[in-house]
């Protein structure tokens, strides 16, 4: 992998073709002068020790390295071959409700934003463990495949929306399945499924997959997410909120009993997600808990400067415009005169 650390210094590129420009006007300029002299071929005759090459030589050499150095200031980096690494660390699946009940605004700014900023947070608290995230409504998905890379996790995150998902509802048996199968063949690591959900309009298959994942080894903890009183559920571009046939405001209400039985079957735990951070740190601490393991992990180890090599042909070039003068060497004119005699 290539990259330049300051491309910005590459701008100065554009200096090469003005003194270019520059150098071609000067030379109209002195053949000009000489024309009014007088004669060119004349004029060459009487100055035997002027080179007609060297200057133009000498140009080139100081071209080649103005043309170089912005590459030299915009700091060239080469990453080095992909290395498989070892860390101390977990792995975690959050599954995400994304249904429209999650745009609900009992929790600010809205339960599926509350949500989003959670997982960034708990993002922002891994170091050496994989993350992988699963989103549903009616369905259920992979949004990003379990990684340790978490700016492209973040990256995913901030595309969520219940948009995603034509089909409604809260298909939390299948995102529990779902995240269940997406963690590494790797043994020995602890693993946990963090479902962030409303729990309304659940599929009652939801306890099942739990239990299935705890035999696994999988533990499923709950942040449940809204307000036991709940909310309406706006539309958005508009100021009026989903209704039902009969024209009534839905509104939405945390199922916290489900969420709880949901922890319960999945030997993890649940909490109740406000509008404080007390919910991410209990599910931090909860998560601490599990073992760590040696996890594998594909990364790029730092990129090596490579400055130094443009450096160095800068360096030749501006030591060869010196060594090369302009007039034609002395002694080698005098060599060739004795020669001939």
């Amino acid at each position: 992998m290539f990259r330049f650390e300051e491309p910005n210094f590459l701008y100065l590129l554009f200096l090469v073709p003005l003194y270019l420009i520059g150098y071609i006007y000067s030379n109209y300029l002195k053949r000009k002068r000489l024309r009014e002299f007088g004669d060119p071929e004349l004029m060459r005759q009487l100055m035997p020790g002027v080179s007609r090459f060297r200057p133009d030589v000498k140009f080139g050499l100081i071209l080649g390295a103005i043309f170089l150095f912005p590459f030299l200031l915009a700091r060239p980096q080469f990453g080095s071959k992909l290395e498989t690494t070892k860390k101390k660390g977990i792995e975690v699946i959050i599954a995400l409700d994304i249904s429209n009940s999650m745009l609900a605004q009992d929790i600010q700014p809205s339960r599926l934003e509350r949500a989003k900023r959670i997982i960034s947070r708990l993002v922002d608290g891994m170091e050496n463990d994989k993350i992988g995230l699963v989103v549903f409504a009616g369905d259920a998905f992979t949004q990003l495949p379990i990684t340790s890379d978490y700016i492209s996790a973040k990256m995913f995150l901030s595309s969520i929306h219940p948009s995603l998902i034509s089909k409604q509802g809260t298909a939390i048996g299948a995102a529990i399945n779902l995240a269940a199968r997406s963690f590494t063949p790797q043994e020995g690591v602890g693993r946990s499924i963090i479902l962030i959900t409303d729990g309304e309009n659940h599929e009652g298959d939801a306890m099942e997959a739990a239990k299935a994942a705890a035999a696994k080894g999988i533990q499923v903890n709950v942040m449940g997410i809204g307000m036991p009183e709940g909310g309406p559920i706006p539309i958005e571009g508009t100021n009026d909120f989903r209704r039902d046939r009969e024209g009534n405001v839905v509104v939405t209400r945390l199922n916290e009993q489900m969420c709880q039985e949901i922890a319960k079957a999945g030997n993890g735990v649940y909490v109740r997600v406000d509008n404080s951070n007390s919910a991410q740190r209990a599910i931090e601490q909860e998560v601490d808990k599990l073992a760590k393991s040696d996890i594998e992990t594909k990364v790029y180890s730092e990129y090596n400067e490579q400055f130094q090599v443009f450096a160095w042909v800068i360096l030749l070039l501006l030591l060869a415009d010196i060594l090369i003068l302009e007039r034609k060497n002395p002694l080698f004119r005098n060599i060739h005169l004795f020669s001939k005699k």
